[in-house]
């Protein structure tokens, strides 16, 4: 479990957490390698839904969690144009499923490290294919997820090791722009408020900048722990993947968060604030 130590232990340093997927791993190697590595305290060894906790109890000053925590953790900010998101095919969120066809599932199994797009799943199901299958939180192991389920919810490198030979993958963020015609974002840097003077003196763009300068050093840092080639993860980080929020991202954002208070998997929809 990650320390839950003071801020005097810590020298000052601001505290960071954030998951060690690929997918984050362009936003973090300035944290862990680069030119910022000694200006904060980073922590990778938690997943996503960890992270939004570790923010949520004030265990860390900042971190990069799923957008759906901007809803239900109060008083925090947003790193307004740093992303983890997609515009068409994502590849590393996923839901499984026995059947081509969507309408013939009854039990979805739910990616206990994944909270964005647990409700994301929801969403799709109730406002999309007008119907809601039982749901069971799981962790993160394809087979027993599939044992009593018609499909699952599966996310981040996980997701990426799914053969389709057995099974029909579909990819969350294309099925969203096929229903809306608009990106996604799945996560983003957040601040607790009572410490944004810390946090706003932290370069969360230049950091991804120089992150994506180092894609090739990405590369070899992952090549080992995926089963894709060198080209497919590259391919991955410049195409699957963006980290810059633009029109289309915003869109799906806002859209998102509608929905999810329209189903009531949000009880608002509060207007965003800025880390400035």
């Amino acid at each position: 479990m990650p320390s839950t130590k003071t801020q005097s232990d810590y020298d000052g340093l601001p505290r960071l957490a954030a998951s060690s997927y690929l997918n984050t791993a362009p936003l973090i190697w300035s944290f862990q390698h680069g030119t910022r590595q000694h200006l904060v305290r980073l922590v990778t060894d938690a997943a996503p839904a960890r992270c939004a906790d570790l923010l949520a109890q004030a265990k860390v000053d900042a971190a990069l969690v799923p957008i759906i925590e901007y809803e239900r953790i109060p008083d925090i900010r947003v790193v307004s144009s740093v992303c983890v998101g997609s515009h068409s095919a994502v590849r590393s969120v996923v839901l499984v499923s026995k059947y081509d066809d969507l309408r013939y599932v009854r039990r979805v199994a739910l990616d206990t490290s994944s909270r964005t797009s647990q409700v994301l799943v929801k969403i799709i199901f109730r406002e999309f294919l007008n119907f809601e299958p039982q749901w069971q939180t799981c962790s993160p192991d394809l087979q027993a997820m599939m044992d009593t389920n018609d499909a699952a919810l599966l996310i981040g490198d996980p997701a990426m090791k799914i053969s389709s030979k057995e099974y029909r993958v579909f990819d969350l963020a294309t099925l969203w722009r096929s229903f809306t015609d608009a990106g996604f974002v799945f996560a983003m840097w957040m601040a607790r408020a009572d410490v944004i003077d810390a946090i706003s003196k932290l370069d969360f763009a230049g950091a991804r900048d120089e992150g994506l300068d180092q894609i090739e050093s990405i590369v070899s840092q992952y090549e080992n722990d995926l089963p894709l080639s060198r080209e497919e993860i590259r391919k991955y980080l410049r195409d699957n993947i963006t980290f810059h929020v633009d029109e289309s991202l915003e869109k799906g954002m806002r859209l998102y968060f509608e929905l999810a208070k329209k189903h009531g998997l949000i009880e608002n929809a509060k207007p965003f604030q800025f880390v400035t």
